[in-house]
């Protein structure tokens, strides 16, 4: 945390010279201020990455000046830059006002006279809690009372070897609490690997989580350790596990239970240790009633079930997120989000989750050509008219072209179901559920092709 930007405010001129000596002797900057009008201006020009106040400034403020005192500065930088953080100093006969501020935004605050050691920590407890969240390897982000929960029980459930299956729509940030998990558990210093299984062509998922011998196919011209493998005494996250094929399922399941793995072409059986994190964005238990996932294998995952909440029901989450994300994608350029702003962030219904907001905030850093974001930026009612007729065009076009595919392969191939799902490089079970759907959509299929 050094080489960050420290703002002393305080108009003796030589505590605030001993203030500002300590901290550049710990390899912080340090910048000085007499007065709270002062202090606003130098925010305005310099990149500040805490304010450090005095509450009284007898001698350097003027009558006129808006701004009188530590608390009306205090107010004045949370609301033109709210993520700033700002510790107050004070006499021992204000302490319970000192209190009181903190419920106004401020972080912290030190009754004089203090000793170097405990100002020290202060600064960088709190230049800390700004800037290391989003790089920190156990990351997630807990304000809301909803995820402040969400934390405990992960914490929890980090100390055990439990399976542990994470439900949540898509864009929550399902990977990022199981990373959460992993890094507080006794594996943390062993490998995280992660597959997305709905990424992957079911012709290939048995191979990358499984690996395979030379030879095994066509093109396996080496073996290759499987995602099992690499994750020996570590933690394997299955991603989006809804979408594995039925067959691959019980392929797993075996896996799970006997923890051991083969590769394909192999005759070795491969011990494993792994701890596995599986996630969906459907209810699973729905999937099992409609047969589209292995009950037993439903049970296997679901030892520990977490449900990471959307965006819209943990507002209090929302700022955070943003200047966490801020500070990521711009970590150069000093960027604030104006009240409007943050308003418009708040009451936005964030279908799309983190990932929609990680977006925006993009978006907004490149829009941005001064060092506040303005509403205009975000831009949230056109990019969610766009998304939505884009993703509708897409779906349609995609749909479209799927159904084409299906008949034609269903023509050339004379209507024999495994040769059309080979063909097509999937599963006679999708196929069958493909064509269902449709029927159900009323598309015409050839009569000769109706039969199972």
């Amino acid at each position: 945390m050094q080489g960050k930007n420290i703002l002393i405010v305080e108009d003796d001129v030589k505590l605030s010279q001993a203030i500002a000596g300590t901290i550049r002797d710990h390899g912080f900057t340090a910048f000085e201020s007499s007065s709270p009008m002062s202090a606003m201006g130098l925010l305005g020009r310099e990149r500040i990455d805490m304010v450090l106040s005095d509450i009284q400034f007898d001698n350097t403020v003027d009558d006129n000046d808006p701004i009188t005192d530590g608390y009306q500065l205090l107010e004045a930088i949370k609301q033109k830059y709210f993520s700033l953080p700002v510790v107050l100093m004070t006499a021992y006969g204000t302490i319970e006002k000192a209190v009181s501020s903190i419920k106004n935004g401020a972080s912290d605050y030190l009754v004089k006279p203090f000793d170097v050691d405990l100002l020290l920590n202060i600064v960088k407890n709190n230049i800390q809690v700004k800037f290391s969240k989003h790089t920190n390897s156990d990351n997630y982000i807990s304000v809301d009372k909803k995820s402040i929960e969400t934390k405990k029980v992960a914490r929890r459930v980090a100390t055990t070897s439990v399976s542990v299956f994470i439900k949540g729509e898509s864009g929550t940030g399902k990977e990022v609490l199981a990373r959460f998990i992993h890094a507080n558990s006794p594996r943390s210093k062993h490998p995280f690997v992660a597959i997305n299984c709905a990424a992957i062509p079911e012709n290939m998922l048995e191979a990358v989580l499984f690996g395979y011998e030379k030879g095994a196919y066509t093109g396996a011209h080496q073996a290759k350790a499987g995602k099992f493998e690499e994750a020996q005494q570590g933690t394997l996250l299955l991603d989006e596990i809804s979408e594995m094929d039925l067959a691959l399922q019980a392929k797993l399941l075996r896996v799970l239970q006997e923890k051991q793995v083969e590769r394909l072409g192999g005759k070795k059986l491969i011990d494993l240790d792994v701890r596995i994190i599986a996630t969906s964005n459907r209810n699973l238990k729905e999937e099992v009633k409609k047969g589209t996932f292995r009950e037993d294998l439903f049970y296997r995952l679901n030892v520990f079930p977490i449900t990471l909440h959307p965006l819209r029901e943990r507002v209090g989450d929302i700022l955070p997120l943003a200047y966490m994300l801020l500070n990521k994608h711009s970590p150069s350029k000093a960027l604030e989000l104006s009240e409007k702003s943050r308003e418009c962030l708040i009451n936005n219904s964030w279908a799309g989750n983190v990932r929609e907001l990680e977006n925006v905030i993009q978006r907004s850093i490149v829009l941005c050509s001064g060092s506040v974001i303005e509403a205009d930026l975000l831009e949230l009612d056109e990019l969610d008219s766009q998304n939505e007729q884009t993703v509708t065009n897409l779906t349609t076009d995609l749909k479209s072209h799927e159904q084409d595919l299906i008949l034609q392969a269903l023509v050339s191939e004379h209507g024999n179901r495994k040769l059309v799902a080979e063909r097509l490089g999937i599963s006679p079970r999708t196929l069958r559920y493909k064509i269902a759907k449709m029927k159900d959509q009323g598309v015409p299929v050839p009569s000769a092709y109706r039969a199972v």
